[in-house]
């Protein structure tokens, strides 16, 4: 699997041609917060732990700057629940 792809407000997974096939949005919404706002993984990598794995990404680095997360994303949601130990980062 390629490696996932970090810009402001967005990480993203490359396929080999270069086209995205799985991303996370969290535009900065407030001056210490964000809001994550979609998740997307295609089809073809449904049911690896992709979704899971940029999840972990975004709240990482999310957590890293120091920054606050609003969750308005379904998936956000479930995993935000599923992980206690990233609770504290969530408005």
């Amino acid at each position: 699997m390629n490696k996932f792809i970090h810009e402001e407000g967005r990480i993203w997974l490359p396929d080999e041609k270069g086209d995205m096939v799985a991303e996370v949005l969290f535009p900065t919404v407030a001056a210490n917060t964000v809001e994550i706002t979609h998740t997307f993984v295609d089809d073809s990598l449904r049911g690896q732990g992709v979704a899971g794995k940029i999840m972990q990404e975004a709240a990482d680095e999310i957590r890293s700057k120091g920054l606050k997360a609003q969750l308005t994303c379904t998936y956000a949601v479930a995993w935000f629940d599923r992980h206690k130990d990233y609770k504290d980062m969530v408005v």
